[in-house]
């Protein structure tokens, strides 16, 4: 289905409303099952559906019952039971799957469906039912056979949305982009109290720390409209960064540990990471066990790409807080397991691609101008030891691409051997994609003045750009076509895109060029 053709265009309208009619809704289900069900409130698909973790037989479908999404989601204390429906067209004639899913109390009433057994690189439809309600329509695909070896896949990269900071509107773009999968990187909530400066005010009245708080400020963000289309058009490969928790923490330590005691953050992480799950169309290996989630993994699309998926919070060492410690090889981003699987993935990975979604930057930052270094001590920066080894392994990678976010900035780098030596060999590329809204309307001559002048002690950095936005990949067998994607304001409901830049990764020439 291309982005133009007319079966795509009646499937977002589609989309956009109830699909079908109660009437035809209720059909799913004999005269004496729909009279025993006992009603719900109206509203329970407020929160749209989404689709994730796409395989060449599966995908998981995601939706969240909840008539009163911003108080606890207004629904009873028991099970309800919600049917779904998987099918070939976006009227539902070809049904290829279908079955009944619990929605419990104790996960928010979420759902999670792995359904397998589907056809590979293959698009489908699906929706929802309970009580009478009929769901919005979703769009999803698997990955490609994984044997096929040609073919091509167009990915794109978002994180840090934050809804006080603007409306999601580059969404409105990447869902007429049509990309196969979405590759989230972090930050799609932000813990911060509700500011009556924002363009948009957080709901509640503090932080978000019991899992009732967290919910409420997930379910404030699944209610934008452009990211809520875009979760209904396309799979979603999801991690989380610091601010789905609290800013810059590190494993269980805080930002503050003066102001948040152990116990006290182990049943904040415990919460957040519930709802996280709750919220995120992910599979039963990622539901939580207390204070732990399982979030790294790795997909196949086919042998074009592998996608490995990091989790760079979990596993890290507290941050360092001066050059030395930055240097310290005891310190860890990734923990001894985490990184072992890793490069092992990476060293027998049998795709053309190895992607890797890193949640924060791992080409240096000097943001000293002139002799010496200064660095961003929570990013790869702050763990020099381990991002340096893993640096010397990509010279025995086949054509790896990092994926990451973060910073607010699009900042596009060569990955080199070693920092220190500015002709070392490039070893890989880096694409640190900018915000969905995090930071506004940037003011670009401030940008300019403030990030220029380091341009010479970063020679690596190939395209720096504060707009915020997305970007854009088609990946192909002989190289990857990258847009930076941007928007001109997040300020209103509305915005005009446009393509920034164009850059090229060449199969088996590392590094990034501006075409």
């Amino acid at each position: 289905m291309t982005a133009g053709s007319p079966d795509r265009r009646r499937f977002l309208t589609a989309g956009a409303a109830v699909l079908g009619a109660a009437a035809s809704a209720q059909l799913w289900l004999p005269a004496a099952a729909r009279a025993a069900e006992t009603p719900l409130p109206d509203g329970v698909f407020s929160l749209g559906v989404s689709s994730g973790d796409p395989l060449p037989d599966g995908v998981v479908l995601w939706t969240r019952l909840a008539p009163d999404p911003l108080n606890g989601g207004g629904m009873p204390d028991r099970v309800v039971p919600v049917e779904w429906q998987l099918a070939e067209d976006h009227r539902f004639r070809k049904l290829v799957r279908r079955g009944t899913a619990q929605a419990r109390p104790e996960y928010g009433h979420s759902v999670h469906v792995d359904v397998r057994g589907l056809r590979a690189d293959r698009t489908y439809w699906y929706r929802f039912r309970t009580s009478g309600q009929l769901s919005p329509a979703g769009r999803t695909r698997t990955a490609p056979h994984p044997y096929s070896s040609g073919g091509s896949l167009r990915v794109a990269l978002a994180s840090c949305q934050n809804w006080q900071h603007g409306y999601f509107t580059p969404y409105a773009d990447m869902l007429d982009q049509d990309p196969d999968v979405v590759v989230f990187v972090g930050d799609y909530i932000y813990e911060s109290t509700p500011s009556a400066t924002g363009v948009r005010r957080h709901e509640g009245t503090g932080e978000p720390f019991s899992l009732a708080q967290y919910r409420n400020r997930y379910a404030q963000y699944r209610t934008d409209p452009d990211l809520a289309a875009m979760h209904a058009n396309a799979p979603f490969v999801v991690s989380f960064d610091d601010h789905e928790v609290d800013n810059d923490f590190a494993g269980e330590i805080p930002q503050d540990p003066d102001k948040q005691p152990h116990d006290a953050f182990v049943a904040r992480l415990t919460a957040a990471y519930q709802a996280f799950y709750e919220h995120m169309p992910v599979r039963a290996t990622a539901v939580p066990d207390g204070p732990h989630i399982r979030m790294h993994r790795r997909l196949e699309f086919g042998r074009l790409a592998r996608l490995n998926v990091l989790d760079t919070r979990q596993y890290r060492s507290d941050q360092a807080t001066s050059q030395a410690g930055a240097q310290d090889p005891s310190l860890t981003m990734l923990g001894a397991q985490q990184k072992r699987w890793l490069l092992d993935g990476l060293k027998d990975s049998p795709a053309r691609w190895n992607l890797i979604a890193s949640q924060i930057m791992m080409a240096e930052t000097d943001l000293k101008v002139g002799e010496g270094k200064l660095w961003f001590y929570d990013a790869w920066d702050g763990y020099q030891a381990e991002r340096n080894r893993f640096l010397q392994e990509f010279k025995q990678v086949r054509n790896p691409v990092v994926l990451s976010g973060d910073r607010h900035l699009t900042m596009i780098s060569d990955l080199r051997e070693d920092y220190a030596d500015p002709d070392s060999a490039v070893v890989g590329a880096e694409f640190v994609g900018t915000s969905i809204s995090s930071n506004g309307d940037q003011d670009q001559e401030a940008f300019r003045r403030e990030w220029d002048p380091r341009r010479p002690d970063n020679p690596h950095w190939k395209l720096l750009d504060a707009h915020r936005g997305y970007h854009l990949f088609d990946v192909r067998r002989d190289g990857i076509d990258a847009q930076v994607r941007v928007v001109d304001t997040v300020r209103q409901p509305t915005s005009t895109p446009s393509t920034v830049a164009k850059l090229r990764v060449e199969a088996g020439r590392p590094g990034v060029e501006v075409v």
